[in-house]
């Protein structure tokens, strides 16, 4: 069985989609799509930067999903590739949930965009820039992080985001509590803690009126039964039906990204083959929740032609 993954927030970088524009029409096609859905140069912005453009988050996550479709369009239109017929699952790291589900025609591209965009300006807006933080912990399991959080929060919201595989975990809330976390890593048994360079506090409590405003927005959106299910974030576990997606997304606003348990519950599942579509970062992740998995990374043209004679 194979899963194909689609990255999230961190794994853009200035110059990204530019040589598959310049070797694709399917690829430029995708990208003129987005500007149009955001009536905004995002492409350019993708390949010209400034980097201080591309990371503001309502930037990021409409171009990191650009970047993926536009990976997958070039696979669909001049390859042949259908996902429904070479996959069993989708799964998305945070934003790139939105990825999967438009990967697999629960969204459209243009509508897939605008969510994005305004879920990253939602985020942004939700708390006062200066007044979180998140930092990754490395050397951590669940346990220890949550140990962690628990003794930092003092009265503040300091609460595990990410639980993305069994040596990373990211925690999210109030500056002084995560600063508080950082300096008590030792005292847990955990190796370092890294404040991580990012402009709100990400899936944590803090994040409620970003989850409000994306509640209004998807309440609006045209949503389809995707060809393959989908792991939710939120659950760990696969689903299908656009209202059950719907309340998984606005959840998943301020609730744990469980990558390590949903990408354990696809190997157990069957899924021993994972391809990941536009990035480089969930593989290695992959690598060490379930070692004996078969690994796939799709970014270049050549890696686009290498699948394809593979899958």
């Amino acid at each position: 069985m194979r899963a194909f993954l689609f990255p999230g927030q961190g794994s853009q970088s200035v110059g990204m989609g530019k040589a598959l524009a310049a070797a694709s029409p399917a690829a430029r096609e995708l990208f003129q799509e987005v500007d149009d859905a955001l009536a905004q140069h995002l492409f350019r912005i993708m390949i010209d930067g400034p980097d201080s453009d591309l990371t503001l988050t309502e930037n990021a996550q409409p171009a990191i999903m650009a970047n993926a479709l536009a990976t997958l369009r070039v696979m669909e239109k001049e390859g042949g590739f259908r996902l429904a017929e070479k996959g069993d699952f989708v799964a998305g790291h945070s934003l790139g949930e939105y990825s999967a589900l438009c990967a697999a025609g629960a969204f459209d591209v243009p509508t897939t965009a605008r969510l994005l965009k305004l879920r990253g300006q939602a985020m942004q807006a939700a708390v006062p820039v200066g007044e979180g933080a998140m930092a990754a912990l490395l050397g951590a399991d669940i346990d220890k992080a949550q140990a962690l959080a628990d003794a930092a929060a003092d009265g503040e919201v300091c609460a595990i985001a990410n639980d993305n595989d069994p040596s990373q975990v990211v925690i999210s809330g109030h500056r002084g509590a995560i600063e508080r976390a950082i300096a008590m890593v030792k005292d847990h048994g955990i190796k370092r803690g890294v404040l991580l360079p990012v402009s709100a506090p990400f899936h944590c409590p803090l994040m409620q009126p970003a989850a409000e405003a994306m509640a209004a927005a998807l309440a609006q959106a045209a949503l389809n039964a995707p060809v393959l299910p989908v792991y939710a974030n939120v659950l760990a576990a696969p689903i299908a039906a656009p209202d059950d997606i719907r309340t998984r997304l606005v959840e998943q606003v301020t609730g744990r990204v469980r990558w390590r348990e949903s990408v354990a519950a696809m190997w157990d599942a069957g899924v021993t083959d994972f391809v990941e579509v536009g990035g480089k970062v969930l593989g290695p992740m992959v690598k060490r929740i379930a070692p004996d998995a078969s690994v796939t990374s799709i970014v270049t043209m050549d890696d686009i032609e290498k699948a394809l004679a593979a899958l």
